[in-house]
C-alpha cells in the first residue's frame, strides 16, 4: 500500500537562502509516517496507553536536490519489509514528480517501561 502525503514548504522550514534545511526533510517524512499509520487504522494513543511506542532505529537518507520556500511536495511512503518486531519503509519526497530526497526507515515497537522491542501490534500486521 503506497501512501501519499502533501507538504507545503513554509518559511520556517528554510535557511536564509530559502532552501529547506536538511534536517527538515526528516520532519517531513516523520509526518508522513504518522499519517500513514493513522490511516491504516492504528490508534497510536491507545498503543501509548498500553505502554507501546514506535521508535525509529535506522534511517538511510539521500539528499538529491533542494526544496525551496513555497514548494508543494509529496512524500510517498511504501512498506518494504515487515518482521515480527520491525517495519522497514521506503520514503521519497518529490516536487512535481522529481525526487528530491529518499530514505529507508526502520521502525520498531518498543515497550516504554522496559525499553525493549515488542511484537508489532496485530492491527499493524493485518493492515500490511
Amino acid at each position: 500500500m503506497t501512501h501519499q502525503f502533501p507538504i507545503t514548504v513554509y518559511y520556517e522550514d528554510t535557511d536564509m537562502g530559502g532552501v529547506v534545511y536538511h534536517a527538515n526533510f526528516l520532519r517531513f517524512i516523520e509526518r508522513a509516517r504518522s499519517d500513514y499509520v493513522r490511516r491504516l487504522g492504528v490508534d497510536q494513543n491507545a498503543m501509548r496507553d498500553a505502554g507501546i511506542v514506535w521508535v525509529v532505529t535506522r534511517i538511510e537518507a539521500d539528499y538529491l536536490s533542494p526544496a525551496r520556500f513555497e514548494d508543494e511536495l509529496t512524500v510517498e511512503t511504501v512498506p518494504e519489509k515487515m518482521t515480527t518486531a520491525r517495519l522497514i519503509m521506503s520514503q521519497i519526497v518529490r516536487r512535481e514528480g522529481r525526487e528530491l530526497f529518499r530514505a529507508k526507515v526502520t521502525a520498531v515497537c518498543m515497550d516504554m517501561h522496559s525499553g525493549k522491542p515488542v511484537r508489532l501490534p496485530a492491527e499493524v500486521r493485518a493492515s500490511l
